[in-house]
């Protein structure tokens, strides 16, 4: 490989890193955020009380801020 390609190699690999981090440092803040949104305690509901149709909202709002968040990366 040339050097050349080599830094464009290397560079790539950064961005990706970068990306990936602020991603996920979004994406755990928007779901806390909507975690303090919502009335009530979240996670009892969740664990203790085993709330299937809460933990399928979560799990399509996770969906959501996932495709949100990397459509504006991208």
């Amino acid at each position: 490989m040339t050097p050349d390609a080599l830094r464009n190699l290397a560079a790539n690999v950064l961005a990706g890193i970068v990306f990936t981090i602020l991603g996920l440092v979004l994406f755990v803040s928007a779901f806390m955020l909507f975690d303090r949104l919502t009335p009530g305690t979240l996670w009892k509901e969740l664990i203790e009380d085993q709330n299937t149709a809460l933990g399928i909202l979560m799990g399509c709002v996770a969906i959501a801020l996932a495709i949100i968040i990397a459509a504006a990366i991208h």
